[in-house]
């Protein structure tokens, strides 16, 4: 635990008084947590140097452990890759009223729209999203590592702004809760999905976080009107990231070691 955190003791307590109370909800108390969730972890990223310093760039990544502390993760490891803040495109429950929106919005989150992602990449900014959706997230782990059908709004924020974009994969958040089955609720919350986790306390499972190769998209922006390329190019970019994950599945001698 010595090697915890790069911040000592002493200089902790001194931003602690010196801070006021927003800064310690919002800034250093999501940053000791963060911390602790990368030690707990053992987070290894690899070739993070790829991450753009510059300019608008759009990360996505595979989706799991039900928890969402892949997206708090991956939002921490890219600050330190690129020494930027990226916008994380996150599910519209998160908005509903003031108690989560305000803390969401602080961390960084904005509602997961094309419109968003768009405003965001216009500014230049890194946004993360995550083609999956909630079907990556909460589904059974009988499934894990097997990608779910991408969402096809990431190639159009990319062709609309000329963004490139960072396929990243996430290893080991797969193994941090044992998800039972996915439930679908169409009576009373129609489209809503819900995980049916075994477990409550995420399981210790080493995580690796590999950032591909950025892709740039050698079309115009009115390409994003093109439904079929649009569908072709998500397609590719799944089929790209699930021959990655396959093959550093392999490489891996145990979940937890």
């Amino acid at each position: 635990m010595r090697n915890l955190f790069r911040i000592k003791p002493d200089e902790i307590l001194r931003n602690l008084l010196d801070s006021d109370r927003e800064t310690l909800v919002y800034k250093l108390l999501p940053h000791f947590f963060l911390e602790l969730m990368k030690t707990y972890f053992r987070v290894v990223v690899e070739n993070g140097q790829v991450v753009p310093k510059r300019g608008g760039a759009v990360v996505i990544a595979n989706h799991s452990g039900v928890s969402g502390f892949d997206a708090m993760v991956l939002h921490h490891e890219i600050t330190r890759a690129s020494k930027r803040y990226p916008r994380v495109l996150t599910h519209h429950l998160w908005f509903l009223n003031k108690t989560t929106a305000i803390p969401a919005k602080r961390l960084g989150f904005i509602e997961a729209t094309t419109e968003n992602g768009i405003k965001a990449l216009r500014k230049k900014q890194i946004v993360v999203l995550f083609p999956e959706g909630e079907y990556g997230n909460f589904k059974p782990s009988s499934k894990a590592y097997h990608l779910q059908e991408f969402k096809r709004g990431f190639v159009r924020m990319a062709l609309l702004t000329g963004s490139p974009i960072v396929p990243t994969l996430v290893i080991g958040a797969e193994e941090t809760h044992v998800n039972l089955s996915r439930l679908k609720l169409t009576r009373f919350l129609r489209g809503v999905v819900l995980p049916l986790p075994l477990n409550i306390i995420p399981l210790p499972s080493k995580w690796r976080i590999i950032f591909m190769d950025p892709i740039k998209l050698p079309y115009k922006k009115e390409s994003a009107n093109d439904r079929e390329l649009v569908r072709e190019l998500a397609e590719e970019i799944q089929e790209k990231m699930q021959e990655r994950l396959n093959k550093e599945l392999k490489k891996r001698n145990s979940v937890f070691l």
